[in-house]
């Protein structure tokens, strides 16, 4: 075993020891620190300094109690959470996700990814992530605005325009976060933006619902262009059917590209000859009523129940759905269906195993903390329209969106030109370039 090997299980022993259950946090930091740690061991000013060791705990984990009454005056009780994770390169900056499955591991991973997700943009900004154990599915639309409300109640006591910034997440969409919003106003008294994914009439910016899902799309035309390829012609497999998975596969198909396939917790939907923008349509028609995919079957669609995306053969894989949704049979069935890259819009979406399988197999392989920032910029594009009091035009930000996407891919290939020859392991470079901008900002700190 080599010198940053033992000394990255060294490292994971003692976080495993510090934080025994946080399986999904165990895993982000292992695939950051295996990353750095050859780089890491040779900064003694860092290793002296504990960067690392600091920056792999949260400047603060809030916990709280949201009570809310539900639609039969039942009073209902979940808990919330917000981790500010490191703000040494800006304000706190990261989404807020209401789902059953949320818990302290989950938004820790999420937070800890975000900081160097955030750092690759080189927009100041730090790392953070919120949310709730709270399920939204099969919850009126009044039920959802009283749980916001409350949930806010306790929240804007730790976020502000200079503090911590959220956005939207997995079970937050526009409707809510201009609840949480209002709320917002209501218990501060001040206008200022201290959230972002606000609606384009009171404050928000053009192009970020689809930032994400575009942000993804851009970053694989430039993972294949560096290999003299495009996306023109190439078979795409999108899993999910929420904002990013459709704004993907709208841009995607905009690419020249035929998206074969969408997905949701129940099965995919696949159209072999390429899904058109009438069905996209029909899938938001669906979706907006929470209905499932299931009701696309027939005319021209194949609805699979219980199928993953992973099995129709495809050159481009987008996981958009949620962690650890590949696992390693899953990147099997794709090797063997021809996949030649994947591109993540999901935060982890891969397992170790399954990444390990494809980095072998030499798929170009995007992580969500490169290929998905595009939400994040937009996001901090939003804080410089309300600062300013400007409102940018929608080819403004989306210009913007793909300098900042074309900047990601560029700090890529500056951390690979300096090993040499061969493939670009963006999962690695991505990690280093990330890591290696917070690193010098905590050591410039002192200690901190």
């Amino acid at each position: 075993m080599t010198d940053a090997g033992r000394a990255t299980d060294e490292f994971m022993d003692a976080l495993k020891a510090r934080d025994p259950h946080e399986k999904e946090f165990h895993q982000a930091v292992e695939d950051v620190v295996s990353a750095v740690m050859p780089w890491y061991l040779e900064q003694d000013d860092l290793r002296r300094a504990g960067v690392l060791e600091r920056l792999a705990e949260p400047d603060r984990t809030i916990s709280f109690r949201v009570a809310w009454e539900d639609d039969a005056g039942a009073v209902q009780m979940n808990r919330g959470w917000r981790v500010q994770f490191s703000h040494v390169l800006g304000p706190y900056k990261g989404g807020l996700r209401f789902a059953a499955s949320v818990d302290q591991s989950v938004l820790k991973f999420l937070g800890f990814e975000q900081i160097l997700k955030n750092s690759l943009t080189g927009l100041p900004m730090g790392g953070a992530k919120g949310g709730a154990d709270f399920d939204p599915k099969g919850r009126s639309d009044r039920e959802i605005a009283r749980f916001c409300q409350s949930f806010m109640a306790e929240l804007h006591r730790h976020i502000g325009p200079d503090i911590d910034v959220p956005a939207g997440d997995m079970g937050v969409g526009a409707e809510e976060i201009s609840v949480l919003f209002g709320a917002y106003l209501r218990l501060t008294n001040t206008w200022h933006g201290a959230l972002t994914g606000k609606g384009c009439t009171f404050g928000g910016s053009p192009v970020r619902l689809e930032a994400t899902g575009y942000g993804c799309v851009y970053f694989c035309e430039l993972m294949l262009g560096a290999r003299d390829d495009t996306l023109e012609g190439k078979r795409v497999a999108i899993s999910g059917s929420g904002n990013v998975a459709l704004h993907a596969a709208e841009k995607a198909v905009e690419r020249g590209a035929k998206v074969v396939t969408l997905s949701d917790s129940g099965g995919v939907v696949v159209r072999e000859d390429g899904l058109r923008q009438d069905d996209f349509a029909d899938i938001r028609r669906i979706k907006a009523g929470r209905g499932r995919l299931s009701e696309l079957d027939g005319a021209g669609l194949d609805y699979r129940d219980g199928a993953k995306p992973w099995g129709v053969e495809c050159d481009v894989a987008m996981p958009c759905a949620t962690q650890n949704e590949v696992e390693e049979e899953d990147a099997a069935t794709l090797l063997d269906g021809g996949v030649k890259a994947i591109c993540e819009g999901a935060n982890m979406p891969l397992t170790a195993e399954a990444a390990g399988r494809l980095r072998e197999a030499g798929v170009l392989h995007g992580p969500g903390k490169a290929s998905n920032a595009g939400g994040v910029a937009v996001s901090g594009f939003e804080q410089s329209q309300n600062a300013q009091r400007q409102s940018w035009s929608r080819d403004e930000v989306d210009r913007r969106l793909k300098e900042i996407m074309k900047g990601i891919h560029g700090r890529c290939l500056d951390m690979h030109d300096g090993d040499g020859a061969g493939e670009v392991d963006y999962v690695r470079c991505a990690n280093l370039a990330g890591f290696r901008r917070v690193a010098q900002a905590m050591r410039s700190f002192g200690v901190f």
